[in-house]
């Protein structure tokens, strides 16, 4: 199962702002463009990755079964509590007391956690089971080695 590392009880971020310089130009991720004068501006990061401050969680994924949506290991997810999830929403889900992040599977009345990596197994929920939608994901923060 891909779990969730907390060592304490998650607590909602605040709702001071984040603002970071946001150079105004695009960064060409195949071929080299000309450089041009590099235009910027501010941006505040929690403006553009937060809707719910209030219901909104940071948690770091652990694992690899959801490596094909593009979530790796170590990486933060901003998790949205206020979000009812829908069919293929991201979400970090309690499956019987144990958080994991899997892709919701809601149809015909039939609910599953889909993992995003083959060599994993989704998680159908069985007769006595409890699972429990925690929140959605709404975005994933990577970090590089420097």
């Amino acid at each position: 199962m891909n779990s969730i590392i907390s060592t304490q009880r998650p607590v909602p971020i605040s709702e001071a702002p984040l603002l970071v310089l946001l150079l105004r130009n695009q960064v060409p991720a195949g071929f080299p463009s000309p450089a041009e004068d590099l235009g910027a501006q501010r941006i505040d990061l929690a403006q553009l990755l937060i809707t719910h401050a209030q219901a909104t969680y940071f948690l770091r994924a652990s694992g690899h079964s959801m490596m094909e949506a593009g979530i790796f290991d170590k990486d933060i997810l901003v998790v949205d509590r206020a979000i009812k999830p829908r069919h293929n929403h991201i979400v970090v889900a309690i499956v019987d007391g144990d958080f994991t992040v899997k892709q919701y599977y809601q149809r015909a009345g039939r609910i599953k956690l889909k993992a995003a990596n083959p060599t994993f197994a989704d998680i159908v929920p069985q007769e006595g089971q409890t699972l429990e939608v925690w929140g959605v994901v709404t975005s994933s923060i990577k970090q590089f080695p420097v």
